[in-house]
């Protein structure tokens, strides 16, 4: 396949020829490239050659009043005389294509002024049609609130914060593409005072008080309207009965209407009764029902005219993580350069195939975000959830598994690429990883670290939907776990730990879950590891030390001295985290013989001293003074000045415990003098301050007066 046979083989010559649209064809596709591959003069498309968004809104006025006049009617809570405690909920319930999402929109947008905490938007269905993640929805929604959550935390607790996090607020919620009522009934707020907007195909049997509002197809009036928007008014206005046909022929269903208006756009010789005719030859499965017929004709239309080049990028943007797509991801998909892909996506949007995501519409990931990268811009593109399904069919049907296969492939072999060069950015000028990211081509560049993580930010969700697919497909497990590792350490380069652990959590996950399916111990104990970690600082230690058994065993059966020893002293950490002293000694002391066989001192001198603190902790004076010797002397041995004299001011501190104050005075000194050799001038200011305290508790207030200022001004001599 040629780069030049993708983009833009399927509209008619004298369409593209034209340098500016006119009345009758304000909907003109983007120019090609030249017949070399190289990019054309002028790349981009005119304003007028992307169709609207809000074709849905067509129309509706009726139904907005309806709407309008729910919200002001009293709810059944109120005319028992008792205050609703829930949010009120309205309901636009229509087939997909029949414009219910654009109505929302359109009816969020009058609403806004009155919420003064924003809209919240989500979309319950994913691509493809599974439904989503009650728990990620949260998260996502509680993160556009500002509201932190703990990461690995459980859908039952992400719901309850979302619902607290409303509680006192007034806001606009819309749940887009709802499934039932399961997905819907945990996201309402106990908040009279916020309004939840839901678009479902059916009812939300189980809700009570849902003010349902049924679409149905466009009167002739509005569907004609919408159908000269696309096309153009002069054909329309010459062969207005025509042109009533064709939208009875489409039943008034917007999504219909827009792939007809964008077919007769791209034809300025055919008529519309070219296009009356072009519809009714389609021919139609015998067990479609009667409600999909008109959208079917209407895609199958535009889609038989994409020449197979093209036909073939639209099948396979199907595979694109979360529904967005931009060039980037079309180019890998269908093997094609990134100029050819982008201007396929803008002539497919003409057509009515995508809907452009821009920078000034909510749904878009990216609004507000810088430039990612110094070459062309890439503006996002999303399928129409009404024409994902009638897309993935031709996908099984034309494409081999194989073919899909290498796409994905090539796919996420782009991504892991403009993830390395995204993480570049994160490090300091003049790094390897900058210079290395410099010889990259110029698309896949940023200009800027701020460039970079803004893309970041706006692909983030997609990122981690491909993550999620990869490791649920199979067969790229190498290519998934280079994904998975190089979007984690872009993460922590541009997020940082605490910001990027819920997102982090998710991705050890998918880790644990490719290395458990291939059998990958050091991964899996990997995996466990870091998701232990994260349960820890989250307080569910109980999980953690679960997971960190796991690990442990995981490690053992590799013979994996590292993770061994990290799992052993996470394990000594969890119990000490929970009190039990004589446990988190002994899981150190197992860390200490594997320390000490493999020849590492300053390790082993730590855990002395880890086992020491949980003696110490637990009154058992003499096992913590040999534990803290130890840890002394291991320290001198390995050369660590500072830390012997940190052992040391331990081992005094044990020592005035145990009731030997006269012993522990003696040990800080000799402690001071380590750390004043040592050259650690804050050291010996903080073991001064501890021996003036211990001072105090004897009874020599002039002696450790004396410490304190000597500390004190040690401290001021060494701020940092």
């Amino acid at each position: 396949m040629t780069d030049q046979a993708v983009g833009g083989g399927h509209l008619p010559p004298e369409a593209v020829r034209r340098t500016g649209p006119t009345a009758g064809d304000q909907h003109a596709p983007a120019s090609r490239p030249a017949a070399d591959g190289r990019a054309p003069a002028e790349a981009t498309v005119p304003a007028a050659a992307v169709p609207p968004n809000r074709a849905g809104a067509v129309g509706r006025r009726r139904e907005l009043k309806a709407l309008h006049a729910d919200i002001e009617r009293a709810g059944l809570d109120t005319l028992s005389g008792r205050k609703g405690a829930r949010s009120r909920v309205l309901l636009i319930a229509g087939r997909p294509g029949s414009g219910r999402t654009e109505l929302a929109e359109e009816l969020l947008r009058e609403l806004a002024a009155d919420y003064p905490d924003g809209v919240l938007r989500a979309t319950l269905t994913a691509p493809g049609g599974a439904p989503a993640d009650t728990g990620r929805t949260a998260r996502e929604l509680l993160a556009a609130l500002g509201v932190d959550a703990p990461p690995g935390a459980a859908e039952d607790e992400l719901t309850e914060r979302l619902r607290g996090a409303l509680a006192t607020r007034r806001a606009l919620l819309f749940l887009d593409d709802a499934p039932g009522a399961e997905q819907v009934e945990p996201l309402l707020p106990d908040a009279p005072d916020c309004l939840v907007v839901v678009v479902s195909q059916g009812p939300l049997t189980g809700i009570p008080d849902v003010r349902p509002c049924a679409l149905g197809g466009l009167g002739s009036a509005a569907a004609v309207e919408l159908l000269s928007r696309y096309a153009g008014p002069t054909r329309i206005t010459v062969d207005p009965r025509t042109a009533e046909a064709v939208a009875e022929e489409c039943r008034g269903q917007p999504a219909a209407l827009v792939l007809a208006g964008g077919w007769l756009a791209a034809r300025p010789k055919s008529s519309v009764s070219d296009l009356r005719q072009a519809l009714r030859e389609v021919p139609l499965p015998a067990d479609l029902s009667t409600g999909a017929r008109p959208l079917y004709r209407a895609f199958h239309l535009v889609y038989g005219t994409l020449p197979p080049p093209a036909a073939r990028m639209l099948r396979l943007i199907t595979l694109a993580p979360g529904g967005l797509v931009d060039a980037h991801l079309a180019s890998a998909l269908a093997g094609c350069s990134v100029v050819v892909a982008g201007t396929a996506l803008r002539e497919f949007a003409a057509l009515g195939l995508l809907r452009p995501v821009d920078e000034d519409t909510p749904d878009n990931p990216a609004r507000g975000g810088a430039q990612a990268s110094d070459s062309a811009p890439r503006p996002p593109f999303r399928l129409p959830g009404c024409l994902d399904p009638l897309v993935r069919e031709l996908l099984d049907e034309h494409e081999r598994p194989a073919d899909i296969q290498l796409a994905r492939a090539r796919m996420l072999e782009r991504t892991v690429r403009l993830l390395q060069s995204c993480r570049a950015m994160g490090e300091p000028p003049g790094s390897p990883a900058r210079k290395k990211a410099e010889g990259l081509p110029r698309s896949f560049r940023f200009v800027s670290r701020a460039a970079a993580a803004s893309w970041l930010r706006s692909r983030r969700d997609t990122l981690l939907d491909a993550a999620r697919i990869a490791a649920a497909d199979g067969e790229l497990d190498t290519l998934d776990r280079r994904l998975m590792a190089t979007l984690t350490r872009t993460l922590l380069a541009h997020e940082g730990p605490e910001a990027a652990a819920p997102d982090l959590y998710a991705l050890h996950g998918l880790v644990l879950e490719v290395a458990e399916r291939r059998g990958l111990a050091r991964e899996k104990a990997a995996a466990l590891l870091n998701l232990a970690d994260l349960d820890g600082q989250a307080g569910r230690t109980s999980e953690a030390l679960g997971r960190y058994r796991g690990a442990l065993e995981a490690a053992r059966s590799v013979k994996d001295p590292v993770a061994t020893g990290r799992a052993l002293e996470s394990l000594g950490a969890s119990y000490t985290e929970l009190g039990d002293w004589q446990r988190a000694a002994d899981w150190y002391g197992r860390a200490l013989e594997l320390r000490l066989a493999r020849g590492e001192g300053p390790d082993a001198a730590r855990l002395h001293g880890r086992i020491g603190d949980a003696h110490r902790r637990a009154g058992r004076w003499d096992e913590a003074l040999r534990e803290w010797r130890a840890a002394a002397r291991t320290y001198r041995r390995a050369g660590d000045a500072a830390g012997q004299a940190r052992a040391t001011g331990e081992l005094a501190r044990v020592q005035e415990c145990a009731g030997r104050p006269e012993d522990g005075l003696r040990t800080f000194l000799e402690a001071i003098e380590i750390a004043r050799n040592a050259g650690d001038g804050r050291l010996e200011a903080g073991l001064r301050l501890r021996i003036a305290d211990a001072l105090e508790r004897l009874g020599d207030p002039a002696a450790a007066g004396l410490h304190r200022s000597e500390g004190d001004r040690l401290l001021e001599d060494h701020p940092d």
